[in-house]
């Protein structure tokens, strides 16, 4: 299964959190995950990122959403 993950922009407290949270859930159940770029924009320009655990290593203590 693929997983997509999309912000819809602005800062959200704790929402680094939770990225990291689906992708490792997702990486236990063999799922791959994958981050959309800019909100709706990434959507529709096919611009992502492959999202593991080395891409989500260190995001809780940053601002912003990455």
């Amino acid at each position: 299964m693929n997983i997509g993950i999309l912000t819809g922009g602005g800062d959200c407290p704790g929402l680094n959190s939770v990225i990291r949270a689906v992708v490792r859930k997702a990486i236990q159940e063999n799922h791959k995950v994958i981050g959309f770029r800019y909100g709706w924009k990434g959507i529709l320009e096919k611009d992502f990122i492959n999202l593991d655990l080395f891409s989500i290593s260190g995001i809780l203590p940053k601002g912003g959403t990455i």
